[in-house]
């Protein structure tokens, strides 16, 4: 489908950008930097390519403010990547259509479904659901009883959302992703046989969340397992029961994280993290990937490793770790020559110091 062309000068406006050039000049769409053409714009987050900003054929650039020579139009701005993807939103987005209730699709019983939704085949919707408006089930969608789902929210292909669960407005959520599971609970005897727990709480996901593919998300026992408001959650992530997750998180993939962990807000935890139960962690705490964490961290800790330490300290030990087949090379070296001065100031059959037996 074709797309609208827009004014540079438009383009500017949307990112609060400082135009250079044509403010006429029409653009289409938005391609990286190597492929872009006539017609479209890119974009340059750093000075690395300053030099081959001459040989970008696209009609215009993004650059980041501190190019202050650049021929042909541009548009100047403090973030790069933020400017480009506001601009490619607008590119790529499509309004909504509502196709209403597909035929083959099963809805329960004292639902509220407004007219402008759209629910595809193989969609099954359980009682006393509550849908908001422009709403999208893509195929294999399941919605258990009694949830509710807010405005503008699309749940990808075999999305499962539990019973009670509460979904927020304009969330995403992609395909095969499990919102309110049952939590890992269970009680063990004296035998060492487990039994499990009721999970009998919730799941609410707040307004602007968007959970990656295959993610699981866990009801809590009692309660509530609670994501708030812009956190974006990337694929096959597992988050425990009665995990609070702050505003505006990033979790990466394959992060583990075990019941009722807590967080503040601008919480960075990269891929395949693991997290112990019972933890906070506080606002702009940043985790490296592959690191281990059982313990609280204070607001804008930077920690790495297993188990997880500060940052620069974890740096200086892999550096140090990375030197041990060297340091145990020498350390023999050394036991080797001081057997060998302790023997020559030591003659064979002769006390040695100390010794009056």
């Amino acid at each position: 489908m074709a797309r609208e062309k827009k004014r540079l000068a438009e383009l500017a406006a949307l990112v609060q950008g400082e135009l250079i050039g044509d403010p006429e000049v029409l653009i289409g769409g938005v391609a990286d930097f190597d492929n872009a053409g006539n017609g479209d714009i890119t974009f340059v987050a750093d000075l690395k390519r300053g030099a081959r900003l001459g040989e970008c054929k696209a009609s215009a650039i993004i650059v980041p403010a501190s190019v202050t020579e650049i021929n042909g139009a541009a548009i100047r701005v403090k973030n790069p990547y933020l400017a480009v993807a506001l601009i490619h939103t607008l590119f790529v987005e499509e309004p909504f259509v509502a196709t209403g209730i597909d035929a083959r699709a099963v809805v329960g019983e004292n639902c509220h479904i407004p007219a402008e939704v759209s629910i595809s085949p193989l969609v099954y919707v359980g009682n006393r659901v509550r849908l908001g408006q422009r709403v999208k089930l893509h195929p294999g969608v399941v919605v258990y009883d009694d949830a509710v789902i807010g405005d503008d929210v699309v749940l990808y292909g075999n999305v499962t959302i539990g019973h009670s669960c509460h979904i927020g407005n304009r969330v995403i959520i992609h395909s095969g992703a499990v919102i309110g599971s049952d939590g890992f609970g269970y009680a063990t005897d004296g035998s060492g046989r487990h039994f499990k727990r009721p999970q009998v709480g919730m799941v609410r996901i707040d307004d602007d969340v968007e959970i990656g593919a295959n993610t699981c998300i866990d009801r809590a026992t009692f309660g509530t397992t609670w994501i708030k408001r812009g956190t974006k959650i990337d694929n096959l992530v597992q988050l425990g029961h009665n995990v609070v997750i702050g505003e505006d998180a990033l979790i990466v993939a394959q992060v583990g994280m075990a019941g009722s962990v807590t967080t503040g807000n601008n919480v960075v935890i990269g891929g395949q993290v693991g997290l112990g139960g019972h933890i906070h962690l506080g606002d702009r705490a940043m985790i490296a990937a592959k690191s281990g964490v059982h313990s609280n961290l204070e607001p804008g800790s930077i920690v790495a490793g297993i188990p997880a330490i500060p940052h620069k300290t974890w740096l200086r030990s892999s550096a140090g770790y990375a030197k041990l087949p060297e340091m145990v090379r020498e350390l023999r070296e050394l036991r080797r020559k001081v057997a060998e001065l302790s023997r020559a100031i030591t003659p064979d059959g002769a006390a040695a110091p100390g010794n009056n037996e």
